[in-house]
């Protein structure tokens, strides 16, 4: 086994390779209905795991991808000389505590693992909550032993600081990073220093575009490319301004490439490898068919300068900021995905909550806190086209989300409103009025950027002051007017 591979710690005493297999492709390879045959395939990833690329990246939705490396871990002396991690995907809805597990139990099954070294969760939408319940209920599976490590994927800052100051143990969050891509950078990567989240990153060659063989090339037709991957990384090209800087960036690339004598893939992954929170990135491998382990390797003999990280950061000063945060694209406009939209992920978004309609035409929605019950009322109440939110804090069920940290209360409350207010037919972007309470002046200033985050694009009228509320815990209360139309 090579030994030149860079390695880090995500989690006390547990390493891997900086560089990840990703498995993703072996979904593409079955998707016109043909299983691989695990036991063939297996051995594929042998020469990985011998160059000590010993880490490898996998979901339980990118067909037998699971199987396959689970049929590989029990070729090896020791299989815990490999780490393999995976995903769960649930669909937008309601899910048990039952249904988590058997999620994870499944993903053990297919891996044949007593517990998974890494699993890391996607959620499509904030504004249920089911997706902290989710992450509560992997916590309990990591305690019990099924779980060693808990990561999160497509995760913006602010619910990452949300799951972290809720208490779910997470040592990972993988996103979209690249040259193309810098959302992870600032707020991201200050908030991963700050807790000790490594990020694991993904499309660093953006579907294969930064690398040589879009060198100098004319612009291609963006309706009739080869692959998903490209049709996705196609829109974050035009997203961030177009060919012109694109071939500029490949340009500026080329001469720090030359300079070391690797290739522009190899700076596109360097470049990465050395931001700051980055512990690893993920290349993908058609396991059997196209393997680039010899290129790869070389990433762990140069180093990029000063001289270098400044050329490449003139020609990225000249591309447009992919907008948004880690994960927008999966949940708002722009889609950056292969389709443009959802349509090839997602069939329909249930609501987040229940809903009664009475005979004064009035419709109500409940979010089932012990409060509303207490205190007879509902979270929202919609007449016509007007809906008005009650006082909302961070409650969920028993818990309070957030923790001590004002900012995360508040993100966790929007979320709140938010959902209710889809669950009454409207959106975010109805609403015209917000009523911040805060019990101590002092967590006035993040309450107040956690809501301008959320309202920027919207800007309601506002009225933010000083409160009692009841309970020592809550921190921020809000409540706003909305309407529909």
């Amino acid at each position: 086994m090579s030994t030149n591979v860079e390695r880090i710690e995500i989690a006390p005493g547990y390493s891997i390779s900086r560089v990840l297999t990703g498995l993703w492709q072996i979904a593409d390879m079955e998707r016109h209905g043909q299983t691989l045959d695990p036991i063939a395939t297996a051995p594929a990833m042998q020469p990985y795991f011998d160059a000590g690329l010993t880490t490898f990246d996998m979901a339980d939705h990118y067909g037998s991808a699971e199987i396959i490396a689970g049929t590989f871990r029990q070729t090896l002396p020791d299989p815990n000389t490999a780490q393999t991690f995976t995903k769960w995907v649930p669909k937008p809805g309601p899910v048990t505590r039952d249904e988590v597990r058997a999620a994870v139990q499944t993903s053990l099954d297919r891996m044949q693992m007593e517990a998974l070294d890494l699993l890391q969760f996607h959620c499509w939408t904030y504004a249920d909550p089911v997706w902290l319940d989710c992450l509560f209920w992997l916590q309990e599976l990591k305690e019990e032993g099924m779980i060693k490590n808990l990561g999160l994927t497509n995760v913006d800052t602010a619910h990452l600081r949300m799951a972290l100051t809720s208490g779910v143990e997470l040592v990972t969050n993988q996103v979209c990073y690249s040259m193309l891509d810098q959302r992870a950078r600032g707020a991201m990567t200050e908030l991963c220093d700050e807790f000790g989240v490594k990020l694991l990153a993904f499309g660093t060659l953006a579907g294969g575009f930064l690398t040589d063989k879009w060198l100098g090339k004319p612009e291609p037709d963006w309706d009739n490319l080869e692959t998903w991957s490209q049709m996705k990384y196609g829109r974050y090209i035009r997203e961030a301004g177009g060919w012109e800087p694109f071939q500029n960036l490949l340009s500026q690339m080329k001469k720090v490439a030359d300079k070391h004598q690797v290739s522009l893939a190899n700076i596109s992954t360097r470049y990465l490898l050395d931001q700051p929170a980055v512990g690893g990135v993920i290349i993908g491998a058609r396991l059997g068919a196209s393997e680039h382990i010899a290129d790869n390797l070389r990433l762990f003999d140069f180093k990029l300068d000063g001289a270098d990280q400044a050329l490449i950061g003139d020609a990225l000063a000249q591309l447009k900021t992919i907008p948004g945060d880690c994960g927008d694209e999966y949940r708002k406009p722009p889609f950056l995905t292969a389709t443009g939209d959802l349509s090839d992920h997602l069939e329909t978004f249930p609501a987040p909550y229940p809903t009664e309609t009475w005979a004064d035409g009035r419709t109500r929605v409940l979010t089932g806190t012990t409060w509303e019950t207490l205190a007879g009322y509902c979270r929202a109440v919609r007449h016509g086209n007007k809906i008005s939110i009650s006082g909302t804090t961070a409650t969920h069920g028993t818990r309070v989300i957030g923790g001590n940290d004002p900012a995360a209360q508040t993100h966790f409350i929007i979320d709140k409103l938010e959902g209710a207010l889809q669950s009454l037919g409207g959106r975010l972007e109805d609403v015209v009025r917000t009523r911040i309470y805060v019990s101590d002046i002092n967590d006035w200033e993040p309450a107040a950027r956690a809501h301008g985050e959320r309202f920027a694009h919207i800007l309601p009228a506002n009225t933010l002051v000083q409160a009692e509320l009841v309970g020592d815990e809550y921190l921020v209360e809000i409540e706003a007017d909305a309407e529909l139309g």
